[in-house]
């Protein structure tokens, strides 16, 4: 598969919302969660200097709450907010529009539930057309999901990969990169990453 150019891709952050899993909900692992919202929210920040396009979503949100502080403080002035409730993006008309309006061919996305919300909108966008491409260690379901959701999307011939191969395939050189680190000290690395 060819790197992922920048200038032709834009941000999907779903459904990743602060009441989407309830306290008592034993399944979930809070930790994996926590370090799961600041590497989206990292993403989100590198996205927002390189002026890549995001659009995000919010499954329910009278329900499962808006999306979390930490990405929500993360998110570029130009960041679209929609409500969602088909589980694939590309099933809401003012979700697609949001995604056709960035111009860009290339879909990156992040968020939960791997299995489901993350699967089958990444499965209805690449039948739309698109390439796909699901950061997956910047995804979550609890358990044995996340792993299923994974081989669900290989299945279907949709690319995954973690969040330092995004990182390089956005910055391309030595140069660029250590020229984001200097301009942006504060994304040098990405929770949880070893660059």
């Amino acid at each position: 598969m060819p790197l992922i150019d920048r200038d032709d891709c834009a941000l999907v952050v779903i459904d990743v919302q602060s009441d989407f899993y309830p306290p008592g909900r034993l399944d979930v692992d809070r930790q994996r969660f926590h370090d799961l919202v600041r590497r989206i929210a990292w993403i989100t920040s590198v996205a927002d200097r390189l002026e890549i396009p995001v659009v995000v979503t919010e499954e329910d949100p009278a329900t499962s709450g808006r999306t979390v502080p930490e990405i929500r403080e993360a998110l570029p002035a130009t960041a679209v907010t929609l409500p969602k409730n088909a589980f694939a993006v590309g099933d809401n008309p003012d979700i697609a529009a949001a995604i056709e309006a960035t111009g860009r061919t290339t879909m990156v996305l992040v968020g939960i539930e791997t299995d489901i919300c993350v699967a089958h909108s990444a499965i209805r966008l690449h039948q739309a057309g698109k390439r796909v491409v699901v950061v997956e260690d910047a995804a979550y379901s609890p358990g044995a999901a996340h792993e299923r959701g994974l081989r669900r999307l290989a299945g279907q011939s949709i690319e995954t990969l973690s969040t330092k191969e995004l990182f390089y395939d956005w910055v391309r050189t030595i140069q660029d990169a250590d020229a984001f680190h200097d301009t942006h000290p504060e994304l040098a690395v990405p929770p949880g990453v070893r660059l």
